[in-house]
């Protein structure tokens, strides 16, 4: 009988080794990828996959486009655009295939810039996430004729009021990330080269009135503002202000306006509550492509669909100031490894 099981042992193919998950110092997510050789248009992924040494590539199951890695602990993550593609992010920490227990994240991608706080091709570093997702609103039409904006918290009755919750609503709606960790990284990078154009100066010089849209790129620290609507003007953006400030009991001041910030920091939140990752290693890198307001007296449609004067350089912006994080972690990881930066 024991002859017997040997044999039928023998015969069964050889099982394959479990391979060990592939321990990660800086994880780099961006939110879409475009190579378009006939226009020449490029996505966010495009800087850093031409540019680090991204050799290998593995398919992650519900994750669309391949986890590209390479020899010094670095991976390059595409997780799709507006809040549900952290569903992707999700999958790719569950997965396995990966070990995030020490990992720095850089979740990097272009914006809209309040024109009271930064200039197109700038670069912001957030101290706060700002999810715009959860409120009451109303049609415009039907709103207070008092009111500046017709949006306004859950378990409130009139915009910019803080609310007694309903018990419902999600219970964060500002995601504060690690200070001293933000403020390490803006010293890093605030000296940063960002590419200037004359086209850039020609439309930023329409901005009369607003002092730091009228300044070249710069690196400056600001929240970034998650909402699933693509929004733009001038009541909308003071909306985003004041949005900002109530969440963050004034603390806060919106920088750059998106669509996925909110759900990356809920989802890492509840991953980093799990074990899975570490929150106090995220950071969050937004780089202003547009405005998200038309200049005064100008149109708003135009402004809204066509005025991408800082695209390429918020491309660009996102990837030197973004890298030279990424380059100094990953190079001195018996440095970081177990001591975060500023800490």
């Amino acid at each position: 009988m024991r002859l017997l099981s040997l044999l039928l042992l023998a015969a069964l193919p050889p099982v394959a080794a479990i391979a060990a998950p592939i321990p990660v110092r800086v994880a780099v997510v961006v939110t879409f990828d475009v190579n378009d050789k006939q226009t020449g248009t490029h996505g966010e992924f495009s800087a850093w996959e031409s540019r680090e040494k991204w050799t290998r590539s593995v398919t992650v199951p519900g994750v669309d486009h391949p986890v590209l890695i390479g020899p010094d602990g670095v991976i390059g993550v595409v997780q799709g655009t507006t809040s549900r593609a952290s569903i992707q992010l999700t999958l790719l920490i569950l997965s396995g295939q990966f070990d995030f227990s020490h990992t720095y994240w850089l979740i990097n991608g272009i914006a809209g810039a309040d024109p009271a706080v930064a200039s197109i091709g700038s670069a912001a570093w957030a101290h706060y996430v700002v999810d715009a997702d959860v409120a009451y609103e109303l049609d415009a039409r039907d709103g207070n004729a008092a009111w500046p904006y017709d949006i306004f918290p859950i378990g409130s009755q009139a915009p910019n009021t803080t609310p007694t919750p309903e018990g419902w609503e999600p219970s964060q709606m500002a995601y504060a990330l690690n200070r001293h960790l933000v403020d390490w990284a803006f010293e890093l990078t605030k000296r940063s080269p960002i590419p200037d154009t004359a086209a850039m100066q020609a439309y930023r010089a329409r901005y009369v009135g607003f002092p730091n849209a009228l300044r070249p790129p710069f690196v400056l620290t600001g929240e970034t503002f998650g909402c699933n609507r693509y929004w733009h003007g001038p009541r909308l953006t003071k909306w985003a202000e004041d949005w900002t400030k109530l969440w963050t009991h004034g603390d806060g001041t919106f920088a750059m306006s998106d669509m996925e910030d909110q759900g990356i920091a809920a989802a890492l939140t509840r991953l980093g509550a799990m074990g899975k990752v570490d929150f106090q290693r995220v950071l969050f890198l937004r780089t202003a492509s547009n405005y998200c307001t038309p200049p005064p007296g100008g149109n708003i449609g135009d402004s809204l669909f066509h005025g991408f004067a800082g695209y390429n350089s918020s491309l660009e912006s996102a990837y030197s100031v973004g890298s030279a994080v990424v380059h100094e972690i990953a190079q001195h990881w018996d440095k970081y490894a177990d001591a975060t930066p500023g800490s």
